[in-house]
């Protein structure tokens, strides 16, 4: 800032208190930032412009005054100290705050109120001391004074109201008539919007109620009743559903016109929008009228029943629908068509069940009510039934159809009927029908009496015997497939499967096919299943292919990949064992499957070694490692044998000793084994030779040991000449003793029945069997004269010279795979016998322990003591007391009833 003298300094305008805080304009010249005077009386500007002589004195006086005026400070500004005569006084820079203090804001006067209209520009003072003119936004008015800018209207409020009300009125009789509202709805609503402002609401919706209340109570009522008396039924309905549905359509109008009367009155009270009064008013004035309510509930209810029974048209289920809306959107469903639904229901479904459980057999019965009660369910969702009505109908259908029906639904008989007619959907049907009351276990009894039928049919049936295990698998499939599909899985059916099936699976009967003996017949024939599969693999078994086949879907298998024969079999034995583990008596199965296992071995008959060590496995984990301890003594002495020779192999090969028969011998444990019957025969010299020299070879390497020859397990390989070629002969060793009679008979001649005995030294049963498989099998190597399928002692045999075949090497000695009569009746009675010795050292042990018991405990701990090998019937227990009474080991006490232990 440039330097001023004392004159310029005594002439700057200085700040008064009230200007100090007011914004100063940027653009303004510092002479422009004048201080605000004292106020005054302001006369107009008309005033002052008359008062002066003209524009340009009046301005020079202004300037004239302005400048006295900026020499005199105000009593509110304080003065600047004035400097010596003649010297220059600098002014200090005013502060920012002080450049940017602006004035306080205009306050209202004593009344409260700011007067916005009153100018308060600043202006130049005229010459009688009032400001003519100033830069505007420089000054302003020191309060505000805001006045009411609103004029006194000009209409009558209840006039405006009167005629406003006729145009809604008239837009009203047009909507009810059915024509189209000549004024614009904008103009209806906020002609609402200015009656409600007024205050005038509750009488606008005062009128506006009685207007609908005459529409519905005067014009749509009487046609509701004209059409209920004249027509009625679904006529009538189908006005009652027209008219609420109009209804709703004009009230959506209505609640265009009167919407701001709806937002801000009548959803304050008590009864709601515009809508729900509506809906009340429609509800009140026409469905409780007496004629209308009973006719439009009857109509509905004969439209579900028309549905009940398949007569409703296409047009009757959408009025059905539209009827439930209707009684939903009006809120009478609950309290007024809800009751007389059920009534109607109840009578319904007591008629039906009359008519239908007198006329129809059980499974057609359960397809009735399962569709029945599948019909009623549907329509509740399609009609949008209430819950409560569907609830109500359930256990209305539970009560009567079921509850009241209980003894047809489990009748025995017609159980049984559908259960052998493979009846699964009905019998599904049934126990969903008896579980909804909790009664499925009716099911459980006709269920174990046709499994325990079914299976002793298949087990004692003699005449398919060689079939048991298959059929017996394919029941059990069925049976599974019954307790999962049609039981639901439930455990009680699936124990009452347990207990038939085992109960039938251990009956005994004494006849033929046992031996007169108490054994169970499944034990052996599971045995003799699981050496069919072990020997030839599923192909063996044809029968159970197929049946697994149809049981699985053949058109739905896959035939790209065939499946592991290996995986298969496991499959199959698994299926087995699950057979087995019904059995209780063990004893018969591990007699057969022993001696099985035993042909298999020496017979080199195994399909697979990982199959049968897979089984090992399967029974040590099911019956324990004694029951296979014997098992698995079988496969070690086979691996020591197979040792053995190999060991005497190579000393023959190291002493240069070539023998003229190649031998391989099988050193088997007594302990292990079955045993076999000493069967006599001559054997060929070079034959018992090169047994000499093995016996030889073992009794120095194993002293004390003792080897005794079974010639009716051994099989030979034969090279023979025939016309045609040569053949390699797989045959059994009597096979052999036999043929190789034949190189001592000259060609064409023929050895007679008694000379083959006389040189085999074989007894007639072996001679039989054998000659028979030589010369009446697929495998004809001799010819017997005369022809026929029976060996007599009277025909004679020659070699069959011209005997041929495809391939080079031939298997004949299938003899030896197959069990005769006595092998089966000796395995029975032994196993019989044992089950006796047994029987006799558990009592024993029992009466060691006990010291005295009576005749029931005894008996009770005895089968519990043999139920894992068999269990007897009470006749043969009383029979081994009575052996070992005799023996001594114990003796009756007649006043207790019971037997003490003799020490």
């Amino acid at each position: 800032m440039p330097p001023t003298t004392k004159d310029e300094a005594s002439n700057r305008p200085q700040p008064s208190r009230s200007s100090s805080k007011r914004r100063i304009s940027k653009s303004a010249e510092p002479s422009d930032a004048l201080s605000t005077p004292p106020k005054k009386s302001k006369p107009s500007i008309a005033d002052l412009v008359s008062s002066q002589g003209s524009c340009q004195s009046q301005l020079d006086a202004a300037r004239s005054r302005r400048d006295e005026e900026l020499t005199t400070p105000t009593p509110e500004s304080k003065p600047k100290p004035q400097g010596k005569k003649n010297e220059t006084v600098v002014e200090k820079p005013r502060s920012t705050a002080d450049m940017y203090t602006f004035a306080s804001r205009p306050r209202p006067s004593g009344n409260g109120v700011v007067d916005l209209t009153e100018t308060k520009t600043a202006v130049s003072k005229p010459l009688n001391g009032t400001r003519l003119f100033g830069q505007i936004g420089q000054g302003g008015p020191k309060r505000l004074v805001v006045k009411n800018l609103r004029t006194t209207p000009k209409v009558d409020p209840n006039e405006y109201f009167e005629r406003k009300w006729r145009e809604q009125a008239a837009a009203l009789d047009s909507l009810f008539q059915g024509g189209d509202v000549k004024i614009l709805l904008e103009e209806l609503y906020k002609a609402t919007e200015h009656i409600c402002r007024q205050g005038r609401a509750a009488e606008l919706f005062s009128r506006l109620k009685g207007k609908c209340t005459v529409h519905l109570n005067d014009i749509v009522r009487p046609q509701l009743v004209q059409v209920c008396k004249s027509q009625g039924g679904i006529p009538a309905l189908q006005a009652f559903v027209d008219a609420w549905m109009l209804w709703q359509k004009q009230l959506q109008t209505i609640r265009h016109i009167y919407f701001y009367l709806n937002q801000t009155y009548l959803i304050r009270q008590e009864h709601g929008d515009i809508n729900t009064v509506g809906m009340h008013m429609f509800r009140s004035t026409l469905f409780y009228d007496g004629e209308i309510r009973n006719t439009v509930l009857e109509a509905t209810v004969a439209l579900v029943q028309h549905d009940r029974r398949g007569n409703a048209s296409e047009a009757e289920l959408p009025l059905l629908r539209a009827a439930v809306d209707t009684f939903h959107d009006l809120g009478v469903y609950a309290s007024d068509f809800e009751p007389v639904l059920i009534y109607a229901s109840k009578e319904y479904f007591r008629t039906w069940r009359k008519e239908e459980a007198e006329t129809l057999d059980l499974p057609h019965y359960v397809r009735s009510c399962s569709a029945l009660l599948e019909r009623e369910l549907a329509r509740c969702d399609e009609m949008s039934l209430d819950r409560s009505t569907r609830s109500q109908l359930s256990d209305m259908f539970d009560e009567i159809m079921i509850e009241e029906n209980i003894e047809r639904l489990s009748d025995e008989d017609s159980i049984l009927d559908m259960l052998e007619q493979d009846m699964d959907a009905e019998l599904k049907q049934c126990w969903t029908l008896l579980s909804r009351k909790g009664h499925q276990q009716r099911l459980s009894t006709p269920y174990a009496k046709f499994t325990e039928t079914e299976g002793s049919l298949i087990v004692f049936d003699e005449k398919q015997e060689a079939d048991m295990v298959v059929r017996l698998l394919a029941f059990k499939r069925k049976l599974d497939h019954l307790h999962i599909d049609c039981f639901q899985k439930d455990d009680n059916m699936g124990n009452t499967l347990h207990k038939a099936f085992e109960a039938f699976m251990n009956k005994s009967k004494k006849s033929q096919a046992n031996w007169d003996t108490d054994n169970a017949k499944p034990g052996e024939m599971i045995a003799k299943h699981i050496d069919l599969l072990l020997k030839g693999g599923v192909k063996a078994i044809p029968k159970l292919v197929a049946k697994q086949e149809s049981a699985d879907g053949e058109d739905e298998q896959d035939y790209g990949e065939e499946e592991d024969e290996d995986v298969s079999i496991e499959k199959h034995l698994a299926d087995a064992l699950d057979l087995f583990r019904f059995v209780h008596g063990k004893a018969v199965f591990e007699a057969f499957y022993k001696k099985d296992l035993a042909r298999r071995l020496l017979m080199g008959r195994t399909q697979s070694f990982d199959a049968e060590r897979s089984m090992l496995t399967r029974l040590r984990n099911e019956c324990g490692a004694n029951f296979t301890h014997n098992l698995e003594s079988m496969f070690k002495d086979m691996d020591l044998a197979r040792d053995e020779m190999k060991a005497y192999s190579q000393l023959l090969a190291d002493r240069g000793i070539k023998p003229s028969v190649e031998i391989s011998v099988n050193v088997l444990s007594v302990a292990a084994w079955p045993t076999y019957p000493d069967i006599p025969a001559n054997i060929p010299t070079s034959i018992l030779k090169a047994q000499h020299d093995f016996e030889k070879y073992f009794k120095e390497k194993h002293t004390g040991r003792k080897l005794t020859w079974k010639p009716s397990l051994a099989h030979c390989q034969l090279k023979a000449r025939f016309a045609r070629g040569a053949k390699e002969l797989v045959v059994s060793g009597f096979q052999a003793i036999v043929l190789l009679l034949f190189n001592d008979v000259a060609p064409g001649e023929g050895l007679t029945y008694d000379q083959i005995k006389q040189a085999t030294n074989l007894p007639d049963a072996e001679i039989k069997r054998t000659l028979q498989s030589l010369a009446c099998a697929k495998y004809k190597v001799l010819t017997k004269t005369p022809k026929g399928r029976e060996v007599n002692e009277t025909d004679t045999f020659t070699y069959n010279e011209k005997f041929t075949d495809s391939r080079f090497r031939v298997k004949i000695n299938q003899i030896q795979l197959k069990e005769t009569k006595e092998e089966n009746k000796e395995t029975h009675q032994r196993v019989a016998a044992d089950r006796h010795y047994e029987t006799q050292a558990a009592i024993v042990r029992i009466m060691k322990a006990r010291k005295r018991i009576g005749h029931n405990d005894l008996i009770v701990e005895v089968i519990k003591a043999t139920r894992s090998r068999g269990v007897l019937d009470q006749a043969d227990i009383k029979k081994n007391i009575e052996k070992l009474i005799e023996k001594d080991y114990m003796e009756r006490e007649d006043e207790i009833r019971g037997y003490s232990y003799l020490a």
